[in-house]
């Protein structure tokens, strides 16, 4: 009876979240009918400047959020070599590494989801996928820019080292190329933080206690190349959604592949900026502003001859942190 109770709550999940996402694919009568842009913002000022500076930022971080939901930054403090480093352990992994070794860290091996997920593990709203992904989240071991060891999982529990994985001698530097990036990677989700707040007409540390051991889900993603395809969901990489964070950090190999889904029902390329990293608002973001910010769906799309990689970062506040609005 608890096994079907079980099904039975999942199939309504299922149905929920599908009923969700056509209902953002269909759009809004509200919905402006101005195609979407994604504004390239350099937030180097913000990490040493003065408030009104970082207010500067924040307002034309406002107005990316409040239109298209996307925004690219640059000079953003993680290093040529952090990215470098994790883009390369992506391509050992995916194209290097014997499918059967991959298996032993597959994501049917993990209560949570983490590990290695092959194209046929996951699929969203029925397209065929090609993208390959490995999976992991917080660690305290990995927070190298100031976490206070209160992780929770999305579960309640407080149970660490969930994550799989591989050897070292089968992928040497893997665990080391992840912790560079990912770590200065949320330090640089705290510091955005820090201009969200601002963008909201909020004191700069609104959410610094909120973000002492935050949810950080974060993956490798892995396009195969493809020949050129037109615009349907042949060759899909990553089927149309939102993201439910608050806010993504993508950071992606010089591959273009991305698009997002402008109010009209048309799909608009983002573009590839050299050294830059590209922000997007998250349904959690959205819901907590009452709608002010946009939570856009999106996609992937390897359109190229050439393998495409990526590295998402879903952030988040602490998972034990009590989300309400202002009163």
């Amino acid at each position: 009876m608890a096994s079907s109770s079980v099904a039975i709550k999942a199939a309504e999940t299922r149905k929920e979240a599908e009923d969700y996402l056509e209902l953002r694919l269909r759009g809004s009568e509200t919905d402006s009918l101005v195609e979407p842009s994604i504004p390239i913002i350099d937030i180097g000022d913000t990490f040493e400047s003065s408030l009104p500076d970082k207010q500067k930022a924040a307002e034309e971080i406002r107005r990316a959020c409040i239109t298209s939901g996307f925004f690219i930054i640059t000079s953003h403090g993680i290093s040529t070599k952090a990215r470098g480093d994790i883009l390369d352990q992506a391509k050992s992994l995916f194209t290097k590494t014997p499918r059967e070794q991959k298996q032993l860290i597959h994501i049917k091996h993990s209560l949570y989801g983490y590990g290695w997920e092959p194209s046929d593990a996951t699929t969203i709203a029925g397209d065929v996928e090609t993208k390959e992904a490995f999976n992991w989240s917080y660690e305290d071991d990995l927070d190298v820019s100031g976490g206070d060891s209160g992780y929770v999982q999305l579960d309640g529990s407080s149970v660490s080292n969930v994550n799989q994985w591989p050897d070292e001698p089968l992928l040497p530097g893997f665990y080391g190329g992840i912790k560079d990036y990912y770590g200065q990677a949320l330090g640089l989700a705290r510091h955005l933080c820090k201009l969200f707040a601002l963008s909201l007409r909020l004191p700069e540390d609104y959410f610094d206690s909120m973000t002492t051991h935050p949810s950080g889900n974060s993956r490798l993603m892995y396009y195969p190349p493809a020949e050129p395809v037109a615009e349907s969901k042949d060759g899909v990489g990553l089927g149309a959604h939102s993201d439910y964070q608050c806010f993504t950090i993508l950071l992606c190999s010089s591959t273009p592949g991305l698009e997002i889904l402008s109010p009209s029902g048309r799909w608009i390329a983002a573009p590839v900026v050299q050294d830059g990293l590209v922000i997007n608002i998250g349904d959690m973001m959205m819901r907590w502003t009452n709608g002010l910010f946009k939570s856009t769906v999106h996609r992937v799309v390897n359109r190229t001859g050439e393998e495409r990689y990526s590295v998402p970062l879903f952030f988040g506040v602490n998972n034990d942190h009590i989300v309400e609005g202002e009163t």
